[in-house]
């Protein structure tokens, strides 16, 4: 979802409702949000610092690609989970694309005739038609433009960055639970901060999404098109985070039943669209960002890998559900 560094966009979105005016502590509160969120975009910047010097494990191929999968092109959608954001290799400048990106290692799988990856962290769903850009500059172009009619299979991870104002998506809502969490430890104050609002942006992002699929089928009506669902960034069980995320526990609860409402938001248009959904959720469970086996990083990652995101063994477990479907 996000990038390791602050971003513009094109993208206008809903902010969470704000303390009243006479309410000091509330605003004391939005501050210390903000300056927690710098705090992990410098985290996240360290953190690609450090994956850029590092060796990439190469995992081999899975052999449960379909020959029939290959043939034609492939392109590659999405944001920073399915750029491999923080992964070793990175390119692509800002949009950090891993060469152990989940389609990397698909196309690999599949020995795909052409692959093109135009994934991007810090991609909201406007990205797909609209460029991305960083204080004027563009970032990346529309990712919907890498799809041509002799394109055969299309994968597609995209939607929580909605959830957040900024390039940092979820991470920017986890953000501000941890800051919240000091202001009510045994409460919900995150889930009374945001209210109705993520659910109003999810179903805001669940609108456009239908509108890009839709293009997608327009534009190549001979492809397979898979939607990627989100890992599990969290456990089922929230109380297993105690101690090793700062938010509340009810909040726990609140930023899991969030992500649960991401997936089911992404799969519900992917099937009326007639796309595939690829469930990445119950594959990755018990490896989730407070496991002792992680996948997915904690806020603050002990592989390489964003805050909240797919480290090498994450992404490939994501690269084997797409493999998974596409052989069902």
């Amino acid at each position: 979802m996000p990038r390791a560094a602050s971003m513009s966009t094109h993208h206008s979105h809903r902010a969470p409702q704000k303390p009243k005016a006479e309410d000091p502590h509330r605003a004391s509160t939005d501050r210390s949000a903000k300056a927690f969120l710098k705090w992990t975009s410098a985290l996240a910047g360290g953190v690609l610092l450090a994956t850029v010097s590092t060796t990439a494990v190469h995992a081999a191929p899975s052999a449960t690609g379909q020959a029939g999968a290959a043939a034609g092109t492939y392109v590659a959608l999405g944001d920073s989970y399915a750029a491999g954001a923080g992964v070793p290799a990175q390119s692509a400048g800002l949009c950090m694309r891993s060469d152990h990106d989940y389609g990397r290692l698909v196309a690999e799988s599949l020995a795909s005739g052409t692959y093109r990856d135009v994934t991007c962290a810090g991609a909201k769903v406007n990205a797909l038609t609209t460029a991305q850009t960083d204080a004027g500059a563009v970032v990346n172009g529309p990712q919907l433009d890498a799809v041509t009619p002799d394109t055969t299979l299309v994968t597609l991870t995209v939607t929580g960055d909605n959830l957040g104002t900024s390039d940092f998506g979820f991470g920017d809502v986890a953000v501000t639970c941890s800051a919240l969490s000091v202001t009510d430890p045994l409460g919900t104050p995150c889930r009374d901060y945001y209210g109705n609002t993520l659910d109003e942006r999810l179903g805001s992002a669940a609108a456009q999404l239908d509108s890009a699929l839709r293009l997608v089928r327009a534009r190549a009506p001979r492809a397979r098109v898979l939607v990627v669902g989100y890992p599990a960034v969290l456990p089922d069980d929230p109380a297993q985070c105690l101690g090793k995320m700062p938010v509340t526990a009810g909040d726990l609860a609140f930023l899991r039943s969030i992500l649960g409402r991401l997936n089911d938001t992404v799969a519900t248009t992917a099937g009326a669209d007639g796309a595939t959904y690829v469930d990445t959720l119950t594959p990755t469970r018990g490896h989730d960002s407070c496991s002792s086996s992680p996948w997915i990083e904690g806020l603050f990652p002990a592989s390489p890998a964003l805050p909240l995101h797919p480290n090498a063994t994450g992404e490939r477990a994501m690269a084997d559900a797409v493999l998974g479907a596409l052989g069902g």
